[in-house]
């Protein structure tokens, strides 16, 4: 199966403003909680978050960065999380796709933090590799990258959280090891030293 497009999410953000039910969830609150206990580092100076959908995470985030970059591919989330973050101007948002619109990005000191959190799964196994690859062209030397993926069913997906999480690992072994890894019955999370 292909790398999910974006009329996918546009799709899914046209019947419901909250398709993952991440608001309400106690499952996102869990996860989100062990996803930042999880960060090796207590302040980051420039951050990438991918897949930032409606912003929940992203609030949370936002306190120990200096900068945040939140991408989405669905506008009608970016809305969303703009709204959400509307007094936090040291974040920022844009609708692109990863990896292909930020394969040619220009970051001056790169981010010291890149967060995957329910993303890879979406990417085939060549999209997650070109990942792997805009990842480290992206990061900064000693750069975190912290995925997070949910390990239940995903049949309209191209691989599993499983299948993601390690594919991307080993295209980025081994120049970057692995710090922290987080197994639940729910979710994984991997944090990756660039």
């Amino acid at each position: 199966m292909s790398s999910l497009p974006a009329a996918y999410f546009d799709a899914l953000y046209d019947a419901d403003p909250d398709p993952w039910l991440i608001e309400t969830s106690a499952y996102d609150r869990r996860k989100h909680a062990a996803t930042l206990a999880a960060l090796p580092g207590t302040r980051y100076r420039n951050a990438l978050e991918v897949g930032c959908s409606i912003g929940v995470l992203t609030e949370q985030l936002a306190p120990r960065c200096d900068r945040v970059l939140a991408i989405d591919v669905a506008e009608a989330a970016l809305d969303r999380a703009r709204a959400r973050l509307a007094q936090a101007p040291h974040v920022r948002f844009a609708c692109r796709a990863f990896p292909g619109d930020m394969q040619d990005a220009q970051v001056a000191d790169g981010f010291d933090l890149i967060l995957l959190s329910e993303i890879l799964y979406y990417l085939d196994a060549q999209a997650l590799v070109r990942a792997a690859r805009v990842t480290r062209l992206l990061a900064a030397s000693g750069a975190h990258v912290q995925l997070v993926h949910w390990l239940g069913p995903t049949p309209d997906y191209p691989v599993s959280g499983q299948e993601a999480a390690e594919i991307f690992i080993a295209a980025l072994r081994p120049v970057a090891p692995i710090m922290l890894q987080v197994h639940t019955a729910n979710y994984r999370i991997d944090v990756l030293k660039l």
